[in-house]
């Protein structure tokens, strides 16, 4: 028996559980209250996917004039779909590898419609690992059932979402009740089977259901009618990131005929609270609650009636993995691209650096609500400390950093410290594009670990970027990808078209210079959305200021996404297609030189933007640039060193040759003998082990103790050396 039982409701990831329920069971263990949590959404899969699962998904014949051809191939191949897939879907998660060589003869796996994009595709190949490519074509394998499923089976049916469609800007409860008043879905009889035995095997007091994105909305709902009905004494909460940004103006009374209280924001007080009146007192409306709906007098009545804080982020405790089935996640590669696979690809332990965005500018975010609004920071020791707990508890070394935007300089000292305690990690995380990102600072995050970063480059309009008040530029943007791609680091951007204001002519021109970003290799791979306007924005709160005008509509449930008509008349939409295919292009490297205009159906101008402008934006070099305050780090401490002497016509003179043998070249310089005792004194004294870092203008005052000029000396071809090759990094 446990206190609370926390799940995740079908679906998110397939490869990695969504982090919120860790994050409480983490904040759970420091106040002793015992949980158990489940990736509902995982389980429903495998159970989907596995011999009995697709013996029941071909039980149903098709045999129907609306039918594709398409799906009567695959119902013609039923018997070996029926015979692969628990062999596919254990080679998906590594542990059947060799699985790989008979995937890859192209003779094994029954082929539908998803191979079809396999002639576009076969260059890529030969930039994969036969793993790689073994995992991509059992995806598309697990794709065709799943639109078999969609077509046949359960029209709302996907892998990473599920009735998605009901949950987006929904401004009535009334389609979604109306669902959940229908006979219950295929879908559903697996996820409710699962359900009631987690329920009868863990007997918790109450059930807190995280619900992250529209896809999850209605399987929490399903699943809490179904506890409703069998289980009457448990209590039922929900919280996360649909409620957080879409639940906030509730009205609808017929929701908590599901749910008992609905959380917002931060959900640790809120649990905490809710689970002391609820279950310690036994009293749904008196007690003090934090940021909670609940149900007083049959109206839906807001309570925030507590004086007590929210814990800060150093005190909530380590994430908690624990009860997942970490071994049991599916690895899928959707298409040829390194960094896309990252979100489908690998288990990754989650954790966040800082709690909201140091930023929280960007007029089309929520800036408002706390999880944007709300900064605060953790210590890279902390930080630190919880990835080896990580690590230890689950056996992984990867670590995806959520935050909205990691701050630069936070991300420095979680990579000092990392260096400091000689971890081994792979790491990645969201940044903004921002001029900190220096070349130095770039490699040492990649030494650290870091081996991807993915960003908002939003509208690539010089114009609009101050608009949208993002604080970079295009020419800072291609400065920092460029500084990350040197250091071997993958840069993906997150792109947008259909801004307030935008014209044809910049749509265009953003599309030319995203060309021009992958043409110069320092973009490895970008998305296209279009833009959406949200409520808790501050063009969804002041559209006026924006030259939109919002289309009005009563609040009952949902209110996120609001529909709009733009002062410029434009159909941005006509453009998703054309930008969606010429970028697929761009990351596999290809078409650079097709003209913009053949992307589209329809007549577009001529682009504006210099064919090297991108090149000629990453000409300026500021290697000889002196900035006293920079902190020097010092990655070698043991060159090797050979002394001599030199016989000139001045005279005889000593020398000291240094050679310093890094990860993948070796570096051999030549200094007169006192400088080079006196860099040496200076390498061991400012390791990464020494937590204080020397300043630029430090380190000239220690040098004209003893020598002059010390601008000639750090900016001397040895020095220079062993800048360029990341022995010395200036931060």
């Amino acid at each position: 028996m446990k206190d609370l039982l926390l799940i995740t409701p079908p679906f998110t990831q397939l490869n990695t559980p969504y982090p919120a329920t860790a994050y409480i069971k983490g904040f759970l263990n420091t106040k002793n209250i015992s949980s158990h949590q489940i990736d509902l959404g995982i389980e429903v899969i495998l159970a989907l996917f596995s011999k009995n699962g697709i013996e029941k998904v071909f039980s149903k014949n098709i045999d129907s004039p609306e039918t594709s051809e398409n799906s009567k191939r695959i119902f013609a191949l039923r018997d070996e779909y029926i015979k692969t897939i628990e062999q596919v879907i254990l080679f998906l998660q590594n542990k059947n590898p060799t699985l790989a060589r008979q995937i890859c003869t192209m003779n094994f796996l029954p082929e539908a419609s998803r191979f079809n994009q396999l002639d576009d595709m076969e260059f890529a190949f030969g930039n994969m690992g036969l793993q790689d490519k073994a995992k991509h074509l059992a995806t598309l394998y697990l794709e065709d059932i799943s639109d078999y499923i969609v077509e046949n089976i359960d029209a709302d049916f996907g892998f990473s979402r599920y009735a998605e469609r009901i949950g987006q800007s929904a401004n009535s409860f009334d389609e979604l009740y109306s669902k959940l008043n229908a006979p219950q879905t295929f879908t559903d009889e697996f996820t409710l089977k699962i359900l009631k035995e987690k329920l009868d095997l863990i007997q918790p007091k109450m059930v807190c259901f995280s619900v992250p994105f529209p896809g999850n909305l209605y399987a929490a709902f399903r699943s809490a009618q179904f506890i409703k009905a069998n289980y009457p004494n448990l209590r039922i909460v929900m919280g996360g990131g649909f409620p957080n940004t879409e639940l906030r103006e509730l009205k609808d009374a017929r929701v908590f005929e599901f749910f008992d209280y609905i959380t917002l924001d931060d959900g640790e007080l809120p649990i905490d609270l809710v689970y002391e009146n609820a279950i310690l007192n036994s009293n749904i409306s008196e007690g003090e609650f934090k940021r909670t709906f609940i149900l007083e007098n049959q109206e839906v009545t807001y309570k925030n009636n507590t004086s007590k804080p929210d814990y800060k982020q150093a005190f909530i405790g380590t994430p908690d993995y624990s009860d997942l089935l970490l071994d049991k996640y599916i690895s899928v590669i959707e298409i040829a691209n390194p960094m896309h696979s990252l979100w489908s690809d690998g288990r990754w332990n989650k954790l966040t650096m800082a709690h909201g965005c140091y930023w929280g500018k960007c007029t089309f975010c929520d800036i408002s609500l706390d999880y944007v609004k709300m900064y605060e920071p953790i210590s890279a020791k902390i930080l630190v400390d919880r990835m080896q707990e990580l690590i230890a508890q689950t056996g992984e070394t990867g670590f995806h950093f959520v935050d909205e935007a990691a701050p630069p300089a936070l991300m420095r000292e979680v990579a000092l410290e990392i260096l400091r305690r000689n971890l081994v990690v792979t790491w990645w995380t969201n940044i903004r594009f921002e001029k900190s990102f220096t070349k130095d600072l770039c490699f040492l995050l990649k030494i650290s670990g870091l081996v991807a970063v993915s960003g908002g480059l939003e509208v690539a309009s010089d114009r609009l970027l101050k608009l949208i008040d993002k604080g970079v530029s295009v020419d800072q943007v291609a400065k920092v990808t460029r500084n990350f791609t040197e250091a071997g680091v993958m840069v993906h951007s997150y792109l947008m078209f259909g801004f307030p204001t935008q014209t044809v002519q910049e749509t265009v021109d953003s599309l030319e210079m995203v060309r021009q970003l992958f043409e110069m290799g320092i973009l490895q791979s970008g998305f296209w959305h279009q833009f959406s306007m949200t409520a808790h924005s501050p063009i969804g709160k002041n559209p006026d200021e924006f030259g939109v005008q919002p289309l009005k509509k009563e609040i009952l449930f949902a209110n996120n996404d609001i529909e709009f008509t733009d002062s410029t008349g434009i159909d941005h939409s006509k453009f998703s297609f054309g930008l969606k295919k010429s970028l697929l292009n761009f990351m596999h490297g290809i078409n650079f030189d097709l003209p913009l205009k053949d992307w589209f159906d329809f007549k577009i101008p001529k682009t504006t933007i210099h064919p090297d402008y991108i090149h000629d934006c990453l000409l300026e070099e500021e290697n000889f640039i002196f900035k006293a305050n920079s902190k020097l780090v010092f990655l070698d401490k043991n060159p090797q060193t050979e002394n001599f002497v030199k016989r000139t016509k001045a005279g005889t003179f000593e020398f000291t040759k240094l050679t310093f043998h890094l990860r993948t070249n070796i570096v051999k310089l030549e200094l007169e003998r006192e400088k080079a005792e006196w860099l040496l004194k200076i390498f061991k004294e400012n390791s990464t082990e020494n937590p204080k870092k020397i300043t630029l203008q430090q380190l000239k005052n220690q040098f004209e103790e003893i020598f002059e000029d010390f601008e000639l000396f750090w900016f001397s071809k040895p020095i220079q050396q062993l800048k360029e090759n990341g022995v010395i990094l200036s931060l």
